[in-house]
Order: structure tokens, then C-alpha cells, then sequence
């Protein structure tokens, strides 16, 4: 190991940036009196809180063997909700946890039950709605719990089409995303309970997916975000009753995205459009001198994280890009903000690598967007590089911290974003340029990031890494079949390898969504099969390191083991590495720090940066295939 320096920054411990936070995702209780953060409790995430000013910390919700990803405050402030799957199955059941400390009771019981979307609120105290497969695995209903007896009625059936669902202010599921077999959809809306469902607002395929947002306090406007009528997506208020509808936040080129509640008033109080980083507008006058304030107290991006139920307490979540996120407690009476916790406070010790926004053009002419963060202590001349791609597609890389990226910057290399036609954030063009490309003009844009590094002196061509996960696994695939001599090893974490094969098994659950992913990635089997890596496994040249979870429901480990089988019939060499008790992704600090020293030292060996040697608990040969 290399002794640090004043130019060379010492190595960040794997088990600092994939081991688990300290504290993460504070939320406040809707009388403003205790806060709820996940942290763990015998190496395991789970749900504790304490009181605002006491230092009472304790555990009120824990699974001895799985991380709890999320939690919220119940209606009354008397218990917390949870969510929680099986080894990543991703069937997430709905626990309620009292903080008297009895046992959690699970409201969603039933094998194969998944539940999506949960809206609780305070003035509805004991009442939460959930959206629930457990009527039909391949539809969400709305389903109505009464959380002090645990009894459910199905508030709101799926026709078979809806894919999101929106209660008003008094609780009554009154608006809904409805998608069609053509990739078109609908916002469809009710006036209560009793009246029939009506069409509000249409949309054609190429105006993108629209976002259900809030009820208007009187539920006589209904806000959305859609790009219809424009280029980006615009938040909009609807008149429920005419339809008419008028534009509240728009910007040229770039999506709006977040927006702020205000749970006092019920109205829509901020939003933000996100361009190079994320930028907040006040939409109430009589919030603007508050969100001054809030985005006073740190220099990241602001996310208004939770607020109580009279809105004079909010929780301000802020990300940096050579920081951990932050959080705040912000009183809107005095107009103060009380710092909470970092994520990380041992990150605060080490010497972060600063992220840049970077554009440039394709060989199409089409602007590219993404971020680049160079290693510290080093002149950024040819540098071993990792392109690191986005999953989804249908996402995009935002400035702010990454543990992936870090932990890349500080072993030295440079590490490119890239946000591909196909991406959101850039309006809807810009996505639809993606449709059908993905062995296309998406995998073409990621060698033109390449050559631009290169051509910027950044990147020494002969040491050049591609490294994704879900469609950026995809994209690793891809790039080391249909240019094999491109990049010098890739790095693929659950990436689809044969996109028939990956349609076919899609989670029951996405069938309302399957139109979507035919029109933008192709529904015909001889166009899916030339766009699909493993049928030219044969072509790879490069090492290749490839990780899976066995309980992956969204790419299956199929999809991994037959382009492993496929590339060993061919005598091409490839680590494999299956985590048995795993999803899509390693949600497990022990197996995401054992891949990440397989991966370190692969890397180090076909590029050359720094090396943190493994430790005991990060062997990774009992999990290799």
C-alpha cells in the first residue's frame, strides 16, 4: 500500500463507502416532537427514534438478517411503517411497528404480495392506503388498512391498465396513470369515491411518462408533470372539472422534477427543475423567504425530506459531491436550521474528489450531458478511466455523492458520467432519440464519451474500464461485444445479456408497463436478438467481471449464467461472481464490500490503480460460478 502524502490521498476504506451508514434518512413525526432515521443495530439497518432534543435513541423496527430500506411515520405518530422483502425477491410487504416496542405486524400478509406506493396522513390517523398485487399478481389495487385492527378493503380496483394511483386531501384515491397497449396513456380522475372514472388528459408515446403529483387543497386542481404541449416536462395544475390546464414551473431544456408539499396547506409550495444540479423555485410568495433559508444552510443540492404535520418542521436532506449527505431539522417559525446528522462522518476525514458537469457531442451532432470526477494528488493527464453507466435507462446521473464513483476517484481513475439519448432530465426528444437504440446510438454514445476523455488528454486509451449495473450492466455487455477492442475489461452487475430471453421473464408486475419497454427497446424477436450481447459472446476479448444476485426478479440470473456459459464454451475468460441471498443489486454491506475488493483488484490488475488489499469477510471464492 502506497504510504499517503500531501499530493496522494490515503485510501478510503471499502468498508467506510459500501459498509452501512451511521444514520440515514432522518423523517420527523407529525407532531414534530421525535425523529426516525434508519441505523444499524447489530450490522443490520433498521428503524430507531428518538426525541427531537433528547438523546433517547432506540430500535423500534429490525430484521436480524436484511437491511429495512424504508420507513415512514403512521398517521398518528405512534408507530413507524416499514417495508421489507425476502433475499431481494423485491416482494415488499408493509409492516407497521408501535413504539411501545410490541411485536411489527405485517398488514400485507400473503406469498408473492408486493406493495408499491403507501400514502399515510395525520389526519387520517389510523388509515393508510397501499397499492397491493395481492388481488392480482400482475396489477396494483388501492387497497384501505385500518392500521389499529390491521383490516383492509380494496379502496380502488385496477381496470388492468393503471400504473400509478393519487389520493386528494381528504384521502380519497381520486386520480390515476392509465397506460394503453400503443405506449400511450391517460391521467383519468373521479370527482369522490361514488362517481365513475373519466378521462382528463391524453398523452401520444412520445410525450414520456407523466408524474401524478398533488391534489389542489380543495381537490378542485389536480398538479402533474408532463411533457405534452412542450419539449420538457412541465409541472402543470389541471382543472379537474374543464381539463384546461396551466403551466406553474417549465425550463426549455430540462425536466422538472421534485416538488414540496406543504402539509399545512396541502398546496404545492416549491418545485425544482434539475439541470446541472438541482434548482428550486418558490411557487407560493409566502414560501420563498423559507426556501431562502433552506438553501442557506449547506452548499449541496436540497431535497425537502419530510416535514411534520403543521409544516413548521422540515427536514432539509442535502447532497454534496465530495461530501456525505447531510441533514437538517429547519423551523419555519424562526427560521432556523439545526444541523441533524451525516450519512457518513467519517467521510469528513478523507479527501473527496469533486465532481464537474460536462458536455459534448455525439457523432449524431446530439448534445451529451454527464459529470466527471478526477482523482486528487494526480495531474489529470491519461489517466486510467472508468465509464460508469447508469441503469434504467429511463434515469439519469445527477451531481451529487457516489459511493461507486469515490471509491473509483480515490483508487485513481477518472471516472466519467454520461447521461445517453434515452436518458430522462432533457426532455422528451432526448429520450425518444433512445428508442430502439440500445446496441444503437445509446451504446454509441458511450464510445464518443470515450473518445472525448481521450481526446481531452484525460484518459489513457489503453486503460479505459466500462462499468454498470441493471441496463448499464447491459451497456458493459454491449460495448464488449459489438466493440471489442474498445475498453480495456468491463465490470457488468445483473445487466440483461439476451433481451428476449429478458422480456419474457419480467415480473408479473409489469405488465402494465410492457409497452413501454417494447417501444423503446423493440418487439420483434430477430430485432431483439441483434441487439442482445449474448449472441456474440463469442466477439469479447476483454476480462470481463460479472455479478448477480439469485433472487433477482427484474433480470434474472439467467441472463448472467447463459452469457457466462456462452463466453466458457468459447474459451474466454470470465469471473462470475452469485450471491445467493440477493436481489437486483447486493443490498448486503458484507457481499457489496466483498464484490467491490473482487472488483478493486480486477481493476487494479488490467489498469493499474491503487489497491486496498482484502480483508477477512471479504473473500470472495466461496461465491464464484
Amino acid at each position: 500500500m502506497t504510504d499517503p502524502t500531501p499530493a496522494t490521498p490515503a485510501l478510503i476504506p471499502r468498508a467506510l463507502l459500501f459498509g452501512n451508514p451511521e444514520r440515514t434518512r432522518a423523517r420527523i413525526s407529525p407532531d414534530g416532537a421525535r425523529l426516525g432515521y434508519l441505523a444499524p443495530s447489530d450490522g443490520v439497518v433498521s428503524v430507531w427514534v428518538r426525541s427531537i432534543d433528547t438523546d433517547d435513541d432506540r430500535v423500534v423496527a429490525h430484521d436480524p438478517v436484511r437491511p429495512i430500506p424504508w420507513f415512514a411515520w403512521s398517521g398518528d405518530g405512534m408507530a413507524v411503517l416499514y417495508l421489507q422483502d425476502h433475499g431481494g425477491d423485491e416482494n415488499h410487504h408493509l409492516y407497521y411497528a408501535a413504539l411501545d416496542g410490541s411485536a411489527p405486524r405485517d398488514l400485507t400478509p400473503g406469498d408473492g404480495v408486493k406493495v408499491g406506493s403507501v400514502t399515510v396522513d395525520p389526519r387520517h390517523p389510523h388509515t393508510v392506503l397501499a397499492s397491493s398485487n395481492a388481488r392480482d399478481a400482475r396489477l396494483f389495487d388501492v387497497r384501505r388498512i385500518d392500521t389499529a385492527d390491521g383490516t383492509d378493503v380494496i379502496d380502488a380496483e385496477n381496470p388492468g391498465n393503471v400504473t400509478s394511483w393519487l389520493a386528494d386531501p381528504a384521502l380519497v384515491t381520486r386520480a390515476r396513470r392509465a397506460r394503453a397497449a400503443d405506449g400511450s396513456s391517460a391521467i383519468e380522475v373521479r370527482d369522490d369515491a361514488s362517481s365513475p372514472w373519466r378521462t382528463l388528459e391524453t398523452f401520444g408515446p412520445d410525450d414520456g411518462s407523466h408524474r401524478l403529483v398533488a391534489f389542489s387543497p380543495d381537490g378542485h386542481a389536480l398538479y402533474a408533470i408532463t411533457a405534452k404541449g412542450a419539449e420538457a416536462a412541465r409541472l402543470l395544475r389541471y382543472d379537474v372539472a374543464t381539463g384546461i390546464a396551466t403551466v406553474v414551473l417549465a425550463d426549455a431544456h430540462y425536466d422538472a422534477a421534485d416538488t414540496f408539499v406543504d402539509p399545512a396547506t396541502r398546496d404545492v409550495v416549491a418545485a425544482a427543475i434539475v439541470r446541472e444540479r438541482v434548482a428550486w423555485s418558490a411557487l407560493d410568495p409566502a414560501f420563498a423567504s423559507d426556501l431562502a433559508a433552506l438553501l442557506a444552510l449547506h452548499h449541496g443540492d436540497l431535497q425537502i425530506a419530510d416535514a411534520s404535520a403543521d409544516g413548521n418542521v422540515l427536514v432539509a436532506q442535502f447532497t454534496d459531491d465530495a461530501g456525505p449527505i447531510a441533514y437538517y431539522a429547519y423551523d419555519r417559525r424562526t427560521r432556523r436550521g439545526t444541523p441533524l446528522f451525516t450519512e457518513q462522518p467519517a467521510l469528513m476525514a478523507h479527501r473527496l474528489a469533486p465532481m464537474r458537469p460536462v458536455s459534448f457531442a455525439a457523432r449524431d451532432g446530439l448534445m451529451l450531458h454527464g459529470y466527471l470526477t478526477l482523482p486528487t494528488g494526480v495531474v489529470p493527464e491519461r489517466l486510467p478511466t472508468v465509464l460508469y453507466v447508469h441503469g434504467g435507462p429511463w434515469y439519469r446521473d445527477r451531481w451529487g455523492y457516489e459511493p461507486i464513483v469515490q471509491w473509483l476517484a480515490n483508487r485513481g481513475y477518472a471516472v466519467l458520467q454520461v447521461n445517453f439519448r434515452g436518458s430522462t432530465g432533457y426532455g422528451k426528444a432526448f429520450m425518444n432519440a433512445g428508442d430502439r437504440e440500445w446496441s444503437g446510438a445509446m451504446r454509441t454514445d458511450l464510445l464518443d464519451a470515450r473518445d472525448w476523455a481521450v481526446a481531452q488528454g484525460i484518459a489513457d486509451p489503453s486503460r479505459f474500464a466500462i462499468f454498470g449495473g441493471s441496463y448499464g450492466g447491459y451497456a458493459v455487455l454491449a460495448a464488449l461485444t459489438f466493440a471489442p477492442d474498445t475498453f480495456t475489461c468491463g465490470v457488468d452487475l445483473c445487466g440483461p445479456s439476451n433481451l428476449e430471453t429478458f422480456l419474457d421473464a419480467i415480473p408479473p408486475y409489469w405488465s402494465t408497463m410492457r409497452s413501454v419497454l417494447t417501444q423503446r427497446m423493440g418487439d420483434d424477436a430477430a430485432f431483439l436478438a441483434a441487439s442482445s450481447p449474448l449472441h456474440r459472446a463469442g466477439a469479447i476479448r476483454a476480462p470481463l467481471l460479472i455479478g448477480q444476485g439469485a433472487n433477482d426478479p427484474r433480470v434474472r440470473q439467467a441472463e448472467s449464467d447463459q452469457i457466462v456459459a456462452a463466453m466458457r464454451a468459447n474459451d474466454v475468460p470470465v469471473t462470475y461472481v452469485v450471491f445467493d441471498d440477493e436481489g437486483h443489486g447486493f443490498a448486503r454491506p458484507e457481499n457489496a464490500t466483498r464484490f467491490t475488493a473482487a472488483a478493486e483488484a480486477f481493476l487494479a490488475r488490467h489498469l493499474g490503480g491503487r489497491l486496498e488489499p482484502p480483508h477477512p469477510g471479504e473473500e470472495i471464492e466461496p461465491y464464484l460460478r
